[in-house]
């Protein structure tokens, strides 16, 4: 957004309406309002593993195994548990739960949906799958039984939400929605959880209704009774509806506006890092690229014209003009630097190089570039299309002609399921840390069971391969160490992704509005407090 425009927006803002349908509503409603520039894409808990549409889900649906303020994991759904030996975890489930619908939460339920998540059409299948093959013991007893070590199963049990098999059967939506195909279902438009808050409306792209649960199990620590969900694209509106008092909180403000909004009566900022990196991937799979002027070869599959693009990539600049220092730059793609153990030889960046950019592409046999296509969304990360339109102008300079196709989030994430695209911008993260969470889903060779089920660029690397899969089963933490390392060193070496940054995440939200910001950039409902 251009500077001029934001000024008009702050100052017709701060005594205008926007009229967006929900209004100013009187303190004492506790209806929480809120907005981000994207919808979740789907109420079905597994069809998509996306940020916001789980963090959504997450307040009807809920995990055997929570997350406290701190992303320490909590009891849940589960009370305890046990590793009963190597290859075997118990859990005790809590007692007299119920979901939505009134039907108590049994064993039962939890062996359906384990099952159900590992499908094929399931985007966290690679999830479900690494927790094993569950058992019922009792009606309130389940028994995960793994072929292999899981070293981070607990992780893994706040990965898969608990659905209700008698609910999922009534309607038929034993099998999960596969978004990719443009499939419906009955779960993707409706919900029946066990947690605090329940689905009262849905409008897809446009706003979704929640009340709060009055049989959860648990007890709320905040005030909310309702909650408004409104997708906005626009950055200006999203600003303005905040500062008017039509929202309570904006998850995602732009960060050219972020400046302004800490020194706007009745609005504060909170921020702080979060557990995501912003990279792209290339597609390395093809032998000819896809909407390429290079015919009967994929420039890709060359190291060297990865590195080339890579080494043109000012970051810094990114960092400062673009995202107003709201950034971390790195050359690991990990969510946190905890995922390469903090090691500054798998953080460092290559350096921005023109020259040396432009000898790479020449050795390589493209002294005056090509052409490609750059997939990029245009309502999913902080200033996702303005990045992209900022890297295609960097690549430019080697002669690179980018043509630029951005969409919404709905069309961009199928069209990358299906494979189709030769270049996109990605962005991983979430609570879990650990290295695992990106060797599996996006270094590994795509195959069975959900394994390298986001390597949308196609990589195969039979080394980088052998060491992921090896970590991912290996008990020893300082043998584990030493493979992660040797595979996030090999992925750096042949260039496989080009990192960007870990972005930063700060909320607006009215000053009246007390929110917990967490790493993970869930919003939880049942934490905020609305004051007068």
């Amino acid at each position: 957004m251009k500077r001029a425009s934001s000024v008009a927006i702050f100052a017709a803002a701060a005594s205008l309406g926007l009229g967006l349908g929900f209004g100013a509503a009187p303190a004492q409603a506790q209806t929480l309002r809120w907005a981000s520039q994207g919808d979740l894409q789907t109420l079905d808990p597994y069809s998509r593993n996306e940020s916001l549409t789980n963090s959504i889900n997450s307040q009807v649906y809920e995990y055997l195994v929570g997350r406290d303020k701190q992303l320490n994991l909590v009891p849940q759904l589960a009370t305890e548990w046990q590793q009963t030996g190597p290859l075997t975890w118990r859990f005790k489930l809590r007692p007299n739960v119920k979901f939505h619908d009134g039907t108590p939460m049994t064993a039962d339920d939890v062996v359906f949906s384990y099952k159900r998540a590992a499908q094929p059409s399931s985007d966290i299948k690679v999830y479900a799958n690494a927790m094993g093959e569950p058992k019922k013991i009792d009606n309130l007893t389940v028994e995960f039984n793994l072929k292999d070590v899981n070293p981070i199963f607990l992780q893994h049990a706040n990965s898969v939400f608990i659905m209700s098999k008698a609910w999922a059967e009534k309607n038929k939506a034993e099998k999960t929605q596969d978004f990719n195909a443009g499939e419906q279902n009955y779960a993707a438009m409706n919900a029946n959880g066990t947690g605090p808050f329940m689905v009262v409306s849905r409008q897809p792209d446009v706003k979704t209704v929640y009340k709060r649960n009055p049989n959860w199990w648990g007890k709320p620590e905040g005030n909310v009774q309702d909650v408004i969900y409104t997708n906005i694209k626009s950055n200006s509106t999203r600003v303005a509806a905040l500062i008017s008092g039509e929202l309570d909180l904006v998850l995602d403000p732009p960060p050219t506006d972020t400046p302004r909004l800490r020194n706007t009566p009745g609005v504060k900022v909170v921020d702080g890092p979060e557990n995501r990196i912003i990279f792209i991937g290339m597609d390395q799979g093809r032998d000819e690229l896809l909407y390429s002027s290079v015919k009967g070869k994929n420039p890709f599959k060359d190291q060297r014209v990865r590195q080339a693009l890579y080494q043109a990539v000012d970051e810094e600049s990114i960092k400062t003009k673009l995202m107003r220092g709201q950034a971390a730059p790195t050359g690991a793609t990990m969510v946190s630097p905890m995922g390469t153990y903090n090691d500054p030889a798998l953080e460092k960046r290559l350096p921005f190089d023109l020259d040396a950019a432009k000898k790479l592409l020449t050795s390589a046999g493209y002294p005056d570039g090509f052409e490609f296509t750059l997939d990029c969304p245009n309502d999913r990360y902080v200033n996702d299309e303005e990045i992209c339109k900022t890297l295609v102008s960097m690549w430019a300079r080697l002669g690179l002609k980018v043509r630029l196709n951005a969409m919404p989030r709905s069309i961009y994430f199928a069209k990358l399921g299906n494979l189709d695209t030769s270049m996109y911008m990605l962005g991983w993260g979430g609570s879990v840390t650990d290295a695992e969470t990106t060797l599996t889903p996006i270094y590994r060779t795509r195959g069975p069971g959900g394994v390298g089920s986001f390597n949308y660029g196609q990589v195969n690397n039979p080394k980088m391969d052998q060491l992921a899969a090896q970590s991912s089963k290996e008990a020893d933490p300082v043998k584990r160490e030493a493979l992660i390392k040797a595979a996030v060193k090999e992925h750096n070496d042949q260039v496989h992704h080009i990192p960007l940054h870990r972005q930063f995440i700060p909320w607006a939200m009215r000053t009246n509005v007390e929110a917990v910001h967490r790493a993970d950039n869930f919003l939880e409902w049942s934490w905020i407090k609305i004051g007068k």
